[in-house]
């Protein structure tokens, strides 16, 4: 349960701090402290590790520059599953509801993501992502 507990309230968190940043200049640090010190993470595009270090906080800036351009209104978790591995992690599958104002009308595009967690202590932490085509699933509903 503990583990349950711990996802739950990092994407409560997730989801709030990026809705705040929809809206205003993102708390980065906040932002960071959602991820390990280092991660890894895949998508069509590849595989890459990375550090949770200024480089990460200037891509987040910029990725939320862009979402703030393309309408993106709100970002919203729909359902949680958490599967644990051992102890302290698990995945995460999170359904997003994501909502964006285009051209006069609202968008909505479901998807779901899987997050590989660590929990220290009461504490989960993003430590890698597993995502599908964003960029392609923004075409296709006229997005992007």
């Amino acid at each position: 349960m503990k583990m349950q507990q711990a996802v739950k309230e990092l994407f409560e968190r997730y989801a709030r701090h990026f809705n705040d940043a929809l809206t205003a200049e993102p708390d980065l640090e906040a932002i960071a402290d959602l991820y390990t010190d280092t991660f890894v993470a895949a998508s069509p595009s590849g595989i890459m590790s990375g550090k949770n270090d200024d480089e990460l906080r200037k891509v987040m800036a910029d990725g939320f520059a862009r979402y703030r351009e393309m309408g993106t209104k709100k970002m919203e978790v729909s359902d949680l599953r958490v599967t644990p591995i051992d102890e302290i992690h698990g995945l995460a599958h999170v359904d997003w509801r994501a909502t964006y104002h285009v051209d006069g009308a609202l968008k909505v595009i479901d998807f779901t993501n899987v997050y590989l967690i660590r929990v220290d202590g009461t504490k989960g932490k993003v430590f890698g992502w597993i995502t599908g085509d964003e960029n392609a699933e923004l075409k296709k509903h006229g997005i992007a």
